[in-house]
């Protein structure tokens, strides 16, 4: 399915910066110009530029206009430094480029000898002045030092001041996947966001939101960026969110860390009756430095998280001795109901009694399992456990081959684990199965100089998660004396209404696991007043579920026999039974994406952007042929399928006539969507950008 949207012009002020043309979107780039004192251009200067902590340089030469770029560039603390016989060397420190930033950096020569040099050592002003997007850095000292409950790193992307919650209906239910934050961007809906880990994809194919982040300590920084990205970005259609891991340098770094929250340090909030009881320890620590210095890098963390709290009381109803001896005068009275008034059970019963012969034997066994209670309403106790335990782990190595070729590979797991609620005892605790949460994502990136003006960056990614929900053992309908069949044996679901409940679809076993692999490529390249990208993009994506919600045949009582829940359940009068066969599913979707851009420097305070990108919808097809498609049109026209004759008209299947093979959707190869836009510094000092930017933006749900 696809959903085409369209970005439109705007116009905006601003002084922070934003996105990068064609370059690798988890590096950055500067770009300048050489001049003299009195202003005249100077051609033919060497540039330099070298990472502070790890010795990597990158060179360039300033070309006839006296600018230069470097693109591809890792983030980090930078020293540049500019060289032209006759002139005094240009050196300025302080430089930190961060993730898809374009700082752009003038470097003013003085007459003199090369051994002499002009030095300036106050920060750069990092000032975005020749792209066309909008976006928000989060750096590192924010992501580390903020407050942020529960150091989840994703809350953070409410700080960007575009972003907010949604609860607007979607893909996700909170159960398939972990963080279940869902968030909207400038207005986009939360399915649209890309996110981004070091150049590789980290979205969950299944409900497009995001897979885990690293925890703070582990983590750089990210971005968040939106409106007119440029034709590099697809796939989704709302705003890009791009992270970036921790590396190692030339010095070893590390950290100890032990964050507690004990609600017994904490004082009583003003409305409640008594101390939270959260109980949460996260530990953990990182490590980073040199294999071989100038060479070969290495970073490793670790983080647990234990929690625990109390739970509330929980208040039921159960059948009485005295119900199960068919005397239901007291539960019927008005002190036993919410309503307060005395309630008649209707004809045939007399005096709210029930004879002992009508009351269903599978329903007293039912009882036998249940906890005594000597509440003459039947009124009974309990909490269910609330408890998770959550690890992640994160490694990288950074490998400087060569001036010209450099490497690296980065590994992220995240497991979550939240036990049943159920205490192995009483069944009324029972509402939902063990959940085990297992994310692995791996990301191998190479780039490569093929000249001085030409970068190639590629990325390779896999993610892979793995959601199993796994069913307590409880009892069954053949432990209550009804043959039927079950699906997950020794399970029971079933509701009564002003009474009890036993299980529920958060108890049925499913299992939720996606893969997806990426290989994008980019290649930068510097002609003149023109930085050209070109790039591809392909993501193959898959899902293979399995639901047993209705397999366990849920019981609903809801009184509409007696007027009374209980005693319909003790009488076996259900208002509503529905069972089903285990739901399956096994999609599976190729994204491909390709794109060509341009950022024309057509005058020295203007830049003119513009590329196109192509996006054809490849459809989706069933592993295992498992597959239904609907046309409205077909429906109107009254047209079944050949093959399945009493299939509803419009419903076809594979084999039918266009449906051949395993496919789902048919492909959509026309899908183009141009970008193009400006960037002026009206001053031409960075200190002010005035943008304008159109766009369309497609979204894939899948």
């Amino acid at each position: 399915m696809k959903v085409a949207g369209v970005a439109g012009v705007f116009a905006s002020t601003v002084l922070t910066g934003a996105l990068v043309w064609a370059q690798a979107v988890s590096t950055a780039q500067t770009s300048g110009t050489v001049k003299d004192q009195t202003g005249a251009v100077l051609p033919g200067a060497d540039v330099t530029l070298t990472q502070t902590d790890t010795g990597l340089k990158r060179n360039a030469v300033s070309d006839e206009t006296g600018s230069y770029t470097i693109t591809n560039l890792p983030i980090g603390p930078y020293r540049l430094e500019v060289v032209l016989p006759g002139f005094r060397a240009f050196v300025q420190t302080g430089i930190v480029l961060q993730v898809n930033s374009n700082p752009v950096i003038h470097a003013v020569l003085e007459v003199g000898q090369v051994s002499e040099q002009i030095e300036v050592q106050a920060d750069a002003a990092l000032v975005e002045t020749r792209s066309t997007g909008v976006g928000q850095m989060m750096d590192n000292q924010r992501v580390l030092e903020l407050p942020l409950n529960g150091r989840q790193a994703t809350e953070l992307i409410f700080l960007t001041g575009m972003s907010a919650p949604t609860t607007a209906p979607g893909l996700n239910p909170g159960v398939r996947n972990y963080p279940t934050v869902e968030i909207s961007v400038a207005g986009g809906i939360s399915g649209g966001m890309t996110y981004l880990l070091d150049g590789g994809t980290h979205n969950d194919p299944f409900n497009n939101l995001n897979l885990p982040l690293p925890f703070p300590d582990a983590l750089q920084e990210f971005k968040v960026e939106t409106s007119a990205l440029p034709a590099q970005y697809g796939h989704h259609s709302a705003a890009a969110v791009n992270g970036v891991t921790k590396a190692g340098t030339n010095d070893f770094h590390g950290d100890l860390f032990e964050f507690l929250r004990n609600g017994s340090l904490n004082a009583r909030n003003a409305f409640a009756s008594s101390h939270d009881t959260l109980r949460r320890n996260q530990f953990g620590g990182t490590i980073g430095g040199p294999i071989v210095k100038n060479r070969l890098f290495f970073f490793g963390g670790f983080q647990g998280t234990v929690s625990k709290s109390d739970p509330s009381t929980i208040i039921a109803y159960i059948p009485t001795p005295q119900m199960l001896a068919g005397d239901f005068t007291a539960i019927t009275s008005p002190g036993c109901n919410s309503a307060g008034r005395q309630i008649n059970l209707p004809s045939p019963f007399v005096d709210n009694r029930i004879s002992t012969s009508l009351l269903s034997a599978p329903a007293v066994k039912l009882v036998s399992y249940l906890p005594t209670t000597t509440d003459p309403c039947g009124e009974t106790r309990f909490v269910r456990n609330l408890e998770s335990n959550e690890r992640q782990t994160l490694g990288r190595m950074d490998y400087q081959l060569s001036d010209r070729h450099s490497l690296f590979g980065r590994y992220f797991e995240a497991r979550l684990n939240q036990p049943t609620d159920y205490d192995g005892k009483n069944p009324l605790t029972m509402s939902n199965g063990t959940l085990i949460f297992r994310v692995h994502s791996l990301v191998l990136g190479d780039t490569y100089l093929i000249g001085s003006r030409t970068v190639s960056n590629f990325r390779g990614t896999l993610n892979r998660s793995k959601i199993p929900k796994l069913v307590p053992t409880l009892f069954d309908f053949n432990d209550l004396g009804i043959k039927a069949w079950v699906y997950a044996p020794k399970y029971t679901s079933l509701n009564v209404t002003g009474g009890f409940t036993i299980g529920g679809a958060g108890g049925t076993e499913g299992h939720y696991n996606t893969t997806s692999f990426q290989f994008s490529e980019d290649l930068s390249l510097v002609r003149g007043a023109h930085q050209i990208g070109l790039g591809t993009n392909w993501i193959h994506s898959e899902m293979n579920r399995l639901s047993s919600t209705n397999t366990v045949g849920p019981f609903q009582f809801n009184g509409q026999v007696t007027g009374f829940g209980l005693a319909d359940f003790l009488i076996g009068k259900p208002s509503q039974f529905q069972q089903s066969n285990v739901s399956v599913f096994y999609p599976r979707n190729d994204y491909i994406g390709l794109y060509v851009q341009d950022a024309w420097k057509a005058m020295a305070h203007l830049t003119v952007n513009a590329g196109l990108r192509w996006e054809p919808y490849l459809g989706v097809y069933s592993k295992r042929g498992i597959a239904t498609h609907f046309d409205p049109k077909l429906f109107t026209e009254g047209v079944r399928s050949p093959q399945y004759t009493n299939a509803p008209a419009g419903l076809m299947l594979p084999g039918d006539p266009g449906w051949s093979g395993t496919k789902i959707t048919n492909p959509q190869w026309k899908n183009f969507a141009p970008r193009v836009g400006i960037a002026w510094d009206p001053k031409g000092n960075g200190q002010m950008s005035i943008r304008a930017a159109y766009g369309i933006f497609r979204l894939r749900v899948w």
